[in-house]
C-alpha cells in the first residue's frame, strides 16, 4: 500500500565527499510494507530549482531503531538540499514504490534445489538497496555475498556495513582497494559459482554483469535506475523496452530479470 508520509529526521551521516544517510523514523506499520529494491519519491523543499519529487532506494530498514535509512548521493541542487537537513527535520516522502528483488522461495527455485548462493553486485551509489537486500536475506538464513566497485577508495560506502553482513569482495578502478578494475574482472567470479546474481548501478556495468551471467547460466536480476518523476507509472518518464513492450520502471520494476530486458546481452 502506498502512503504519503512526514517522517522526523532522526540523523544525517556524511558518507565520503558526495554522499549522506538519512535516517528517518518511521511507524512500525510504514516499515512493514517495505520490500528490498523498493523507493520512495522524496518531496525537497528548500531548493528553488527542484519541481519533482526525487526517486531514492531504502537504503535499510532498522526494526531496532523504529527508522528507514535513505543513502543519497548529492549530485544535483536538490539532493544537495537532502544534503543539508538536520536532525529534528521533516522529510515527506511517498513509498514504498515499485517491485524488490527475488523473496526466499524464488531464491531457492534458481538454484535448482541446491542452497541458494546469492551474489550481489553493486557500482557507486547502486550499493544503496543491496544493503537492506543483504541484511534481509541474513535474517532469513541466507548468507549473502558482496561484490562492489568504484572509481577508488573514497568513494566506497558503507563499506563496514556491509562487512558485518556478509563477505565483501571489492573492485576500484585505480587499484586503491580491493583488486583493481571492474566488478566482472574480480577474481570471485572465476573461483566460484553463484546461484544467482542481483546488481544496481550504473547502466554499463549493470549490462556487463548481465552479460557475464547469462554466459554463464546464472540467473541474474537488475535494478534499473531510469529517470522518474511521478513513480507512479503517470508521467511516462521512466519507459524501458522489454520482450513485452514497454513499461514504467516505477510500477513494473524496478527489479528486472535480465530476460525480460531487450538489452544487446
Amino acid at each position: 500500500m502506498k502512503s504519503v508520509a512526514d517522517l522526523r529526521v532522526n540523523a544525517v551521516e556524511r558518507k565520503g565527499d558526495k554522499a549522506v544517510l538519512l535516517r528517518l523514523a518511521a511507524s512500525a506499520e510504514l516499515r512493514s510494507e517495505c520490500r528490498p529494491g523498493q523507493f520512495v519519491q522524496v518531496r525537497v523543499d528548500g531548493a528553488k530549482d527542484t519541481f519533482l519529487r526525487r526517486p531514492i532506494s531504502i537504503h535499510h530498514v532498522d526494526e531496532e531503531r523504529g527508522e528507514i535509512w535513505l543513502l543519497v548521493q548529492m549530485v544535483g541542487e536538490g539532493t544537495r538540499q537532502l544534503g543539508c537537513l538536520k536532525e529534528g527535520d521533516t522529510l515527506n516522502l511517498v513509498m514504498p514504490l515499485g517491485n524488490g528483488f527475488s523473496d526466499v522461495e524464488t531464491l531457492r527455485q534458481k538454484a535448482g534445489g541446491k542452497e541458494p548462493r546469492p551474489l550481489l553486485v553493486g557500482g557507486g551509489v547502486g550499493v544503496a538497496p543491496l544493503y537492506y537486500y543483504g541484511a534481509w536475506l541474513k535474517r532469513r538464513g541466507i548468507e549473502p555475498t558482496f561484490l562492489l566497485g568504484a572509481r577508488s577508495k573514497t568513494l566506497l560506502l558503507q563499506l563496514e556495513e556491509f562487512e558485518a553482513l556478509g563477505r565483501v569482495c571489492v573492485t576500484t578502478e585505480d587499484g586503491s582497494y580491493g583488486e583493481r578494475g571492474f566488478v566482472t574482472q574480480h577474481s570471485v567470479l572465476a573461483g566460484e559459482r553463484f546461484t544467482s546474481i542481483h546488481v544496481c548501478g550504473p547502466g554499463p556495468m549493470m549490462k556487463a554483469v548481465a552479460r557475464y551471467a547469462k554466459t554463464e547460466g546464472i540467473a541474474c536480476e537488475v535494478s534499473l535506475e531510469n529517470m522518474m518523476a511521478c513513480g507512479l507509472g503517470a508521467c511516462l518518464c521512466c519507459v524501458e523496452k522489454t520482450v513485452k513492450g514497454n513499461v514504467c520502471v516505477c510500477t513494473e520494476g524496478p527489479v528486472f530479470d535480465i530476460n525480460e530486458l531487450t538489452w544487446q546481452i
